[in-house]
C-alpha cells in the first residue's frame, strides 16, 4: 500500500547513509550535466519548451473529445480499448485479458502506470507471474523494491549490489561486477521468457487521437519485444497521455529524451497502430489499451490543478530537486517521487496518505525552471499546502486538512492575532526582549540542526528610535 506517512523517518535514514547519498548525488550531477549539454542555446530551449507547453495545454483543453476520438480510431485499427476508473478495475481487466489468452506469465516493458496500480501484486494474487524486462525494473523486482526513479528505476544500486543480487537470485550465476556481464545475464534470462509468454505488457508515452497510434520510446529493445513477440499485447496508460495529431509528437519526444537522459534521440521509437494484419508474419494477434483514471479526472476538473497532467514523465524535476537528490525515491513511499510526485500523488492517493510530501520542498523553483512543458510545480505545491491545512479546500482532492496539526494551528492563530494588532505586537516585543533569557534551548525540529532562536536584547523599533 502506497503511503508517504513515514516520509520524515525514511528521509532521515537516507540522510544518515553517506554511501547512498554520495552515489545518488553523483548520479544526479551526471544527469544534470548531460541535460544541460543538450540545451546549450537558451533561446532555442525556450522556444521548444513553449511549444511543448502549448501542445500539452491544448491537448488537455480538448481531453474529453480527444479520448473519444482516440477510442474510435484505435477500435477502427483493431485495438480494443478498456476504461478503468480505479487501480482495482485496471488490474481486473488485465487479469481477465491474460486469463482469456491462457497466459500464466506476463512479461512487462517499463510502465509507471502499472507500478501505480500495483499490477504485479494483483497478478500474483490471481496466480499469474509477472516479469519486468526493463533492466532497471528487473533489478528492483529481484530486490523486492519499488523503482526509485521514474526513468532509471535502479539508480540507487551500485554495480556491486547488483552483482550480489544476481548471484543470489538468478540460478546458475556466479558473482561478477562486470557491467557488460551483468547486462548479458539479464538479457539471456529475459530472452527465454519472451519466447514462453503469451502476454506482453507495455506503457505508452503518447497516444495520437487522429490516427489511433500508440507511441513508445525506449533504449533497450525490451519494449519492442514485449509489443511484438507475445500473441497478446496489453498497453496501459493514464488518460492524460493523448495528443491530437502526429505532428504534436516530435516536439514532445525531443523534450522528453533530452530532459530525461541527455540523449538527442532515443534508441527505439515504436509506433503501434494495430494487431498483426492478414499476411503479416509477426506481431501480436490482439492489442489492448487500458486507459486509467485513478484521480486524474479530479485534477482535470479543477482548473487550479489541471497543469499537473501536462507531465511527460521525463524526471528532470527530480534530477534537479535539492530534496530528491539527497534522499532518492524510496523515502517518498509513492510510485512517483520527487517534485512531480508531490503534486500528482495527492490526486491519486488523497492528502491523508501524502500530506508530508507537500511540505518536503524548499520551493527553490529549480523543478519549475527545468520542466520541459512548464508545469508551475512550486505554485501547485503552495496550493496543495493550503489544501493540506484545510484552507481553500477542493472537494476533488480527498483529505483536505490532513496535514493540519492542532498545536501549529494554535500557534499560527496567535501569531496572526499579534501581527494584526499593533498594540499587542508592541507588548509582545517588549516582553520577548526583556525576558529573552527564558527562551528554551530545545525548540522542536528546529534545533535538531540549528541553533535555538533567541529574541534580541532590544527591538528594531527601539534601535531606530535611538538613532534619531
Amino acid at each position: 500500500m502506497q503511503s508517504a506517512l513515514n516520509f520524515h523517518r525514511d528521509a532521515r535514514a537516507v540522510v544518515g547513509n553517506p554511501v547512498l547519498r554520495a552515489g545518488f548525488r553523483g548520479a544526479m550531477d551526471f544527469l544534470m550535466a548531460k541535460r544541460a549539454a543538450q540545451f546549450p542555446d537558451e533561446g532555442a530551449f525556450a522556444e521548444l519548451r513553449a511549444a511543448g507547453e502549448a501542445i500539452r495545454r491544448y491537448s488537455l483543453a480538448r481531453l474529453p473529445d480527444l479520448l473519444e476520438q482516440l477510442e474510435r480510431n484505435l477500435t477502427a485499427n483493431g485495438i480494443r480499448v478498456h476504461w478503468a476508473e480505479t487501480p482495482e478495475e485496471a488490474c481486473a481487466l488485465i487479469i481477465e485479458i491474460t486469463a482469456k489468452a491462457g497466459g500464466k506469465l506476463v512479461v512487462k516493458g517499463k510502465s509507471m502506470v502499472s507500478e501505480e496500480v500495483e499490477l504485479n501484486h494483483a497478478l500474483a494474487g490471481a496466480g499469474i507471474d509477472a516479469l519486468e524486462s526493463d533492466m532497471g525494473e528487473y533489478i528492483v523486482q529481484l530486490a523486492g523494491e519499488r523503482p526509485s526513479h521514474i526513468i532509471m528505476p535502479a539508480i540507487h544500486k551500485t554495480k556491486e549490489e547488483i552483482a550480489r543480487l544476481f548471484a543470489e537470485k538468478v540460478p546458475g550465476v556466479d558473482y561478477t561486477d562486470s557491467v557488460d556481464a551483468l547486462i548479458q545475464i539479464g538479457r539471456r534470462v529475459l530472452r527465454d521468457k519472451f519466447r514462453e509468454t503469451k502476454v506482453g505488457l507495455s506503457g505508452v508515452n503518447v497516444a495520437v487521437a487522429e490516427t489511433g497510434t500508440l507511441c513508445l520510446v525506449e533504449n533497450e529493445g525490451n519494449g519492442r519485444m514485449c509489443t511484438t513477440v507475445p500473441e497478446v499485447h496489453v498497453a496501459i496508460t493514464g488518460i492524460e497521455k493523448v495528443v491530437e495529431k502526429l505532428a504534436h509528437v516530435p516536439p514532445l519526444m525531443t523534450l522528453l529524451t533530452r530532459s530525461a537522459t541527455g540523449q538527442a534521440v532515443t534508441t527505439y521509437f515504436n509506433w503501434i497502430s494495430g494487431p498483426r494484419r492478414p499476411g503479416e508474419l509477426d506481431g501480436p494477434r490482439e492489442v489492448h489499451l487500458v486507459l486509467v483514471d485513478n484521480g486524474r479526472s479530479g485534477a482535470y476538473a479543477d482548473p487550479r490543478f489541471r497543469a499537473t497532467l501536462q507531465c511527460i514523465r521525463c524526471g528532470a524535476c527530480m534530477n534537479h530537486c535539492p530534496v530528491y537528490t539527497r534522499i532518492g525515491g524510496h523515502a517518498y513511499g509513492t510510485t512517483y517521487p520527487g517534485p512531480i510526485g508531490k503534486i500528482i500523488s495527492p490526486h491519486l492517493l488523497g492528502l491523508e496518505a501524502t500530506a508530508p510530501l507537500v511540505t518536503a520542498s524548499s520551493l527553490c523553483g529549480a523543478c519549475g525552471e527545468v520542466c520541459p512543458v512548464k508545469i508551475p510545480i512550486p505554485d501547485l505545491l503552495i496550493r496543495l499546502r493550503q489544501q493540506s491545512q484545510g484552507n481553500a479546500a477542493s472537494p476533488l482532492i480527498p483529505g483536505a486538512g490532513a496535514g493540519r496539526k492542532r498545536l501549529m494551528a494554535t500557534a499560527m492563530g496567535l501569531w496572526s492575532r499579534l501581527y494584526g494588532d499593533p498594540g499587542l505586537y508592541r507588548l509582545f516585543a517588549w516582553v520577548a526582549t526583556r525576558f529573552r533569557f527564558l527562551a528554551p534551548s530545545r525548540q522542536g525540529a528546529w534545533t535538531d540542526s540549528r541553533a535555538p532562536l533567541k529574541p534580541a536584547a532590544r527591538t528594531l523599533g527601539e534601535r531606530m528610535a535611538d538613532r534619531r
